[in-house]
């Protein structure tokens, strides 16, 4: 834990111990680097570029030829784990926890309180009578799956009682239910299975944003939103010849300019406004190829950074290769999963790291004369580069090398 982490250390983290020679993608042959998909410079961070630490740091869990499969499990592994644990130690110690399922659905509620069933409306009067069954149960602790922001509601109605709720992700309670043989799904089943899948799993509670990162969270989902509908428009616009309909493409495309605009100025001004966030997003500022739009994105659509091993972190954003090994036969490792959102934004940062930062710009090579694809060499780029972003926001005195 004490020797110093070398150039090739950070970025040799993942690749060094899982190996990306079997890691499939698809890319297009040739050696000639990406073109460059963001801003060359780091900003007016006052870090300086490079990847190399000056101060000591954990060395990575992993060992050699060996490369666990990594499941972003956050409703047991996500932030403020081992605080949550404790808590749940002490409550068992004193009382036996109640985890309660809660189906949702856009305009109702089941619950599965202590194997009983109630049917209640997803709105403020749904949400009064389930606090009301809950205030019976002081230890119960609500199991809901996300549906898409359905849930976002009741979740903030919940927080605000300071009763605990897990939001899980509707897959893994999927395999749950098949896994005891369920195959039949309604409302009411869904709410035992969310009860049974809390009881089994004991996901920890999901914590509660703060106010600024939950409006960070909309404005930049709001962003991404109008973006999407722009790409969508200009596409359909170069197709048009009637003069009106060519007109009202303008139109709307300038509208929507004037949109993302709004909500780039409103996601600056918050980020000045919160001493935290101005803090995180200056340090991820600092790093080669990361500008204002991919620190806001990061900060946005992973919370957890910094507060998360660097393996969790790649796992999240979805770049963590998952072998597929059985008895003699090795398959080729894959990225699956993460959020689309971040993997995206690491994306274009990697493209224009991998062209100006000489550490990132050297390992890309390296990569692609050993064989490896492009868009497998770009995809070990966004690795190093997420596993920065949670060494530089989970310890303070983490710098950048000159």
């Amino acid at each position: 834990m004490s020797s110093s982490l070398r150039s090739t250390d950070l970025c040799g983290l993942y690749l060094r111990n899982c190996p990306l020679g079997s890691l499939q993608s698809r890319g297009q042959a040739g050696v000639a680097l990406p073109p460059a998909g963001g801003r060359a410079t780091a900003g007016a961070g006052t870090i300086a570029s490079g990847i190399r630490s000056q101060r000591d740091a954990p060395q990575s869990s992993f060992r050699p030829a060996h490369c666990p499969k990594l499941e972003p499990l956050l409703e047991r592994f996500g932030p403020a784990a081992v605080a949550a644990r404790i808590h749940a130690s002490m409550s068992q110690n004193n009382t036996t926890i109640l985890h309660v399922g809660l189906d949702i659905a856009k305009s109702s509620l089941q619950l599965d309180l202590a194997e009983k069933p109630h049917s209640l409306t997803n709105n403020a009067k749904g949400h009064a009578q389930l606090l009301k069954l809950l205030r019976a149960h002081p230890s119960a602790h609500v199991v809901c799956e996300a549906t898409g922001g359905y849930e976002q509601p009741v979740v903030r109605v919940l927080h605000a009682a300071q009763v605990p709720i897990s939001i899980v992700e509707a897959g893994r309670v999927r395999h749950f239910a098949k896994a005891k043989g369920l195959r039949a799904k309604t409302d009411p089943i869904d709410a035992t299975v969310l009860s049974d899948y809390g009881r089994a799993i004991k996901p920890i509670p999901t914590p509660v944003p703060t106010a600024a990162q939950a409006r960070l969270r909309e404005l930049s989902t709001r962003r991404l939103q109008l973006i999407d509908t722009r790409t969508s428009e200009s596409n359909r616009a170069f197709h048009y010849t009637d003069k009106l309909s060519q007109r009202q493409s303008r139109q709307l495309l300038g509208l929507l300019d004037k949109q993302i605009a709004a909500c780039d100025a409103a996601i600056a001004e918050l980020i000045a406004a919160d001493e935290n966030l101005q803090c995180q997003a200056a340090r991820l500022d600092a790093i080669p190829g990361v500008g204002a739009v991919t620190a806001a994105t990061v900060l946005a659509e992973l919370p957890e950074l910094g507060r998360i091993s660097d393996e969790a972190a790649s796992a999240l954003v979805g770049v963590a290769p998952y072998n597929r090994d059985s008895g003699d036969q090795s398959g080729g490792r894959h990225i699956a999963g993460g959020r689309t959102a971040a993997r995206c934004a690491l994306y274009m940062a990697a493209l224009c790291a991998v062209r100006f930062d000489p550490i990132l710009k050297a390992f890309y090579i390296r990569l692609r004369t050993n064989g490896k694809k492009p868009k497998v060499a770009l995809v070990a780029c966004m690795r190093k580069l997420v596993v920065l972003m949670n060494r530089l926001l989970k310890n303070p005195n983490f710098h950048l090398a000159n």
